[in-house]
């Protein structure tokens, strides 16, 4: 049997695409500065009528270098119309490698309302591994419970 190229083609090229799953996964980005912004949720709605279901949320900024430390400059949370309303940091917080700092919202806050965000401001004296960070929302209430994650996203690099 005689195979032409067109059909070598189409052998490679499924090849590769059935290859890409292995390949899925985080990018490996480096940066030596960010400021990163975290959307967070003190409530979502649920039912019919659209009652409030209290969150409680946790933001964690993890250090995913193994080697050096990152510094977070400040911390700061925002309401769904923009405004701060709490800045987490008097002074900057050294990250060790592999290390993690939590800042914590509790279900009874709902300040921050549906729209609520971190920005979360980071920097290292050299190019590291850009840091995890993630807000988690949990909630319960009798037999129900709800958790999710929302990942961050960098809106500034350090020039």
């Amino acid at each position: 049997m005689r195979i032409s190229i067109s059909h070598l083609i189409l052998i490679a090229l499924a090849v590769m695409m059935l290859s890409l799953p292995a390949q899925a996964g985080r990018e490996i980005n480096l940066s030596s500065g960010q400021t990163v912004y975290v959307p967070v949720y003190s409530h979502i709605y649920q039912g019919i009528k659209g009652k409030p279901y209290n969150l409680s949320a946790l933001l964690s900024i993890r250090n995913v270098d193994y080697n050096d430390f990152i510094t977070v400059i400040a911390v700061k949370y925002y309401d769904d119309n923009g405004n701060m309303l709490k800045s987490y940091l008097k002074e900057p917080v050294s990250i060790p490698p592999m290390g993690t700092k939590e800042v914590h919202i509790p279900e009874r806050d709902t300040s921050g309302g549906s729209g609520a965000n971190f920005t979360v401001v980071w920097e290292s004296a050299k190019k590291v591994s850009t840091p995890i960070i993630q807000a988690v929302m949990i909630g319960t209430a009798s037999t129900q419970g709800i958790s999710f994650v929302c990942d961050g996203v960098a809106i500034v690099e350090k020039e």
